[in-house]
C-alpha cells in the first residue's frame, strides 16, 4: 500500500509542479555554471548506493560533504540556491527517486555515501532495512541540527511506529514546517 501511495502522490505532485520545476531548472542554469540538477550518491535500503537528484544550490566545485560540515558554506551557494533551500524547492526532483523506487515520501533521509558514522548506527539498529524518504520523523524533529545518535534514535522510533497514519502525520508536519521555514537550510 505504501508503494502505491508513493506512486500516486509522486505522479500527482509531478504533474502539479512540472511547470514550476522547468522554471526553477532554467533559473539555476541562468544564474550559475553547470547543470540544473545535482545527482548526489546516497545510501538507500539495505545500504545500496543510488543517485538522488536535487536542484543544484551550490557551485559545481563544492566538496561533497554535508553542508553543515563545510567551512563557510555560504561561499558555495549559488545566487538562486539560497531561495531554493529556504523554500525546500531544491528537493522537488526527488520525486524521480520516489517514482523509481529508490525513495519513499516518508522514511529516514538518505545518508550521503560518506557519512560512515550515520550509516553504521542505522545498520546496527536495523534502520537500513527501510526505504529512505523525502521527509521523515527525524526531519520534522530537528533535521540537520540533530546530532547523529539523536537522529538515529528518531529513525528507530519511526521503524517501530511506521504505519500509513503515522506517514500522513509526518507529511502534515513537514508541510507545516516548510510553510513556516522551520529547520530549513539557509
Amino acid at each position: 500500500m505504501k508503494r502505491l501511495f508513493d506512486l500516486l502522490l509522486a505522479i500527482s505532485v509531478g504533474a502539479l509542479f512540472i511547470v514550476p520545476m522547468i522554471i526553477l531548472a532554467l533559473l539555476v542554469r541562468l544564474t550559475s555554471k553547470g547543470p540544473a540538477l545535482y545527482w548526489s550518491d546516497r545510501v538507500g535500503r539495505h545500504n545500496n548506493i543510488f543517485s538522488m537528484p536535487k536542484f543544484r544550490t551550490m557551485h559545481v566545485d563544492t566538496p561533497a560533504f554535508a553542508t553543515h560540515l563545510l567551512e563557510d558554506a555560504d561561499a558555495y551557494v549559488t545566487p538562486v540556491g539560497s531561495f531554493l533551500r529556504r523554500t525546500s524547492l531544491d528537493e522537488l526532483p526527488q520525486i524521480w527517486s520516489i517514482m523509481h523506487g529508490d525513495m519513499s515520501f516518508v522514511g529516514p533521509r538518505p545518508a550521503l555515501y560518506n557519512q560512515d558514522d550515520l550509516i553504521a548506527l542505522r545498520t546496527e539498529y536495523g534502520v537500513h532495512e527501510l526505504v529512505p524518504g523525502l521527509t521523515g520523523w527525524a526531519q520534522v524533529n530537528g533535521r540537520d541540527e540533530l546530532p547523529i545518535p539523536e537522529k538515529v534514535k528518531l529513525d528507530v522510533e519511526y521503524l517501530r511506529r511506521r504505519s500509513f497514519r503515522f506517514d500522513l502525520y509526518i507529511l502534515w508536519l513537514t508541510a507545516l514546517k516548510v510553510l513556516h521555514r522551520e529547520g530549513v537550510s539557509h
